[in-house]
């Protein structure tokens, strides 16, 4: 019989304390104002200085796409905790480790948007119109089981980190670039804790930690936002070489479904292995 959510969450707490305080131990503490260039600011008109305009921008346009798409995703993060506590309800263990996950988060936000804000690198009223729809419209998602979630947010985080990553390498400005490593460094991590969670898992539950992953890449996509006069966020990052579907299953999906060794499991049963089928021809697809 498929294992209880209550079940799963039970069998894996062990894993997920363990899990939970590697990633702390491993974690570089780091400040979001260190990161801000503060003597670059100066008041808005309501404070009796000068509103933006668009030749106070020094960015280029991908730097300032990319950087907007970061800060408007990360702004949505109580729809994302959301996901996480409702999936992952059960002992101080995994509060704890939903706690940790959503304060890294923040921190990703509060300095982008510091470092946004003080650079005038976008328009802040676009970006405030922008967030405020954003954040009504809402995240919309089928209520997930506890692996799926796990699996889900094992690609959300490797998916953020790829984009940030390549973010940074194709930033001019070097501040924005290491304040983008700073936040690839933390999804990396992330990605190592959730990843780490879904191998334990299929030691608990093979069958049904394949199927999770199975579901979860056929359902797969990133965060999206809808920028003012630019359009829809994953086109734009598409034309501007950050983040497709090419660079999707090559940089997010096929190394977690090897660090899950997803094609080398013994013992699988019925579903398991029709789960792992499913893998295969998703990945010959792509490959087409």
């Amino acid at each position: 019989m498929p294992k209880s959510d209550q079940d799963l969450l039970s069998e894996l707490e062990a894993d997920a304390a363990h899990l939970l305080q590697k990633h702390i131990d491993a974690a570089r503490d780091w400040q979001p104002h260190d990161y801000v260039p503060w003597d670059s600011g100066r008041n808005f008109a309501f404070l009796g200085g000068e509103d933006w305009s668009p030749e106070q921008v020094t960015l280029g346009d991908a730097e300032v796409v990319g950087a907007t798409v970061s800060v408007l995703v990360a702004d949505n993060l109580p729809e994302y905790h959301r996901d996480l506590a409702f999936a992952l309800r059960s002992s101080d263990v995994w509060w704890k480790l939903i706690g940790r996950w959503t304060a890294e988060e923040n921190r990703h936000a509060i300095v982008l948007r510091n470092y946004l804000m003080t650079t005038r690198a976008v328009d802040p009223v676009d970006l405030e119109r922008v967030r405020i729809e954003h954040m009504t419209t809402g995240y919309s998602a089928p209520s997930l089981h506890v692996l799926h979630i796990l699996a889900k947010f094992a690609l959300d985080e490797r998916a953020a980190a790829v984009r940030h990553r390549r973010a940074s390498a194709s930033s001019l400005d070097a501040l924005l670039s290491s304040i983008l490593d700073r936040i690839a460094e933390d999804d990396e991590l992330q990605t190592t804790l959730f990843t780490d969670l879904v191998s334990a898992a299929i030691r608990v539950d093979a069958d049904g930690a394949v199927r999770a992953i199975a579901d979860t890449v056929a359902s797969f996509s990133v965060p999206t936002v809808d920028l003012p006069g630019r359009g829809g966020s994953a086109e734009l990052l598409a034309g501007i070489g950050l983040y497709d579907r090419t660079i999707e299953t090559e940089e997010v999906i096929k190394p977690l479904l090897e660090a899950w060794n997803v094609f080398t499991l013994d013992g699988l049963g019925e579903d398991g292995l029709a789960a792992r089928a499913e893998l295969e021809s998703a990945l010959a697809t792509a490959a087409s």
